[in-house]
């Protein structure tokens, strides 16, 4: 049985994540029969518009990515790791420039890989069983897939608060967000499929999604996270530029939701918080995605191997234990030069490249 069931219904082209013993999540074989399939009817006239869901159950989209893989690559050559990223990310721009209407259905679980291939989409619709989350810092990885893209772009700070405590949303919260552009209910996700495969043919497909999407979505309880006094607070703490400003101000705030935060990010790899608030500060300030993805791909390729990314795989993944033992162990003792090595460009030989049928297409 393929991982990814690739069909067309009518106008609409439909990838099917279809790994549910893994909660769907994307390996290498995966991301190649997606990218395959979307190139394939990119300029394909007889498509409108497509779907990306999951075949199974709605425990999950899509969990992330591969990282027990990437673990064991990073303590070798990291030959295979590289090669997951450099494809993952072709597809995730593939999907940022796609010139066709793209509708992702996070219904489910939706993390890390997840997120690549969802959030950039023009449509993303969360339901009742949406949990969305970049919980990187938390395994000494980073959020990549574009997060330096999409996350700095969010309202005000709720990107970095997302991505330095891992903070998981539900529908209501991915839309305070502009995660999800529409919540739906999941006893109505075969009118939302129908409505998706008819709208493919029309004359404007996106048009007839937005109208048809637009007249299903309601609202799916209240935000629980994204409050309007904890968003005030988010903006507060998380838009100071160093993890130490941020300490400061959470410390300052001194409320029980500062005190929460506070735990949390002391729960984190001290050296990928910094690591991810400079990603973030620099994609916020590229003007191109695929810049963002060379400075991820660079990222990357040297994370796999530190100590921190190959301790928190042990602790959270392999033994589950959950105490992982970072080092640098301190926000004090990870230095500005070690980030600036994990984010210094690749040799032109060595960088990320968008792929060739894509180089030029401009984003939507």
């Amino acid at each position: 049985m393929s991982p990814v069931i690739v069909q067309q219904d009518g106008a609409l082209g439909r990838l099917s994540l279809n790994r549910p013993e893994a909660l769907h999540a994307l390996n290498l074989e995966m991301v190649t029969i997606m990218t395959e399939a979307l190139l394939a009817w990119m300029h394909d006239p007889s498509i409108g518009a497509v779907l990306i869901d999951h075949a199974h159950g709605t425990r999950g989209f899509c969990a992330g990515g591969d990282i027990r893989m990437l673990a064991r690559s990073g303590a070798g050559d990291g030959a295979q790791a590289r090669a997951f990223f450099h494809a993952e990310y072709q597809l995730n721009h593939l999907s940022h420039v796609y010139p066709k209407p793209v509708v992702a259905l996070m219904d489910g679980v939706t993390m890390g890989g997840g997120v690549g291939i969802s959030v950039h989409n023009l449509f993303r619709i969360a339901t009742d069983a949406t949990t969305f989350a970049m919980p990187e810092t938390g395994i000494g990885l980073f959020p990549d897939v574009g997060g330096g893209w999409f996350l700095p772009r969010l309202p005000g700070a709720i990107g970095t608060w997302l991505a330095l405590t891992g903070a998981r949303l539900k529908a209501a919260d991915c839309k305070v967000a502009g995660i999800a552009t529409h919540c739906i209910p999941t006893e109505l996700l075969g009118a939302v499929r129908a409505q998706i495969a008819g709208a493919a043919s029309a004359h404007d497909p996106a048009a007839a999604l937005a109208s048809g999407l637009d007249a299903l979505d309601e609202a799916i309880g209240r935000p629980g996270l994204l409050t309007p006094e904890n968003l005030a607070r988010i903006n507060a703490a998380f838009s100071a530029d160093t993890m130490e400003a941020i300490i400061a101000a959470l410390e300052t705030d001194g409320t029980d939701w500062a005190g929460e935060q506070l735990a949390i990010l002391h729960s984190k790899s001290p050296q990928t918080l910094k690591l991810a608030l400079a990603q973030l500060r620099a994609g916020a300030s590229m003007d191109r995605f695929e810049d963002v993805m060379a400075m991820e791909y660079a990222i990357g390729s040297r994370v796999i191997h530190c100590h921190d990314f190959q301790e928190g795989v042990r602790a959270v993944i392999i033994d589950k234990d959950n105490a992982p033992v970072w080092n640098p162990g301190s926000l004090e003792t990870v230095s500005d030069g070690l980030i600036a090595g994990l984010m210094a460009p690749l040799s032109p030989e060595a960088c990320w490249t968008p792929l060739p049928e894509v180089r030029h297409v401009a984003a939507a």
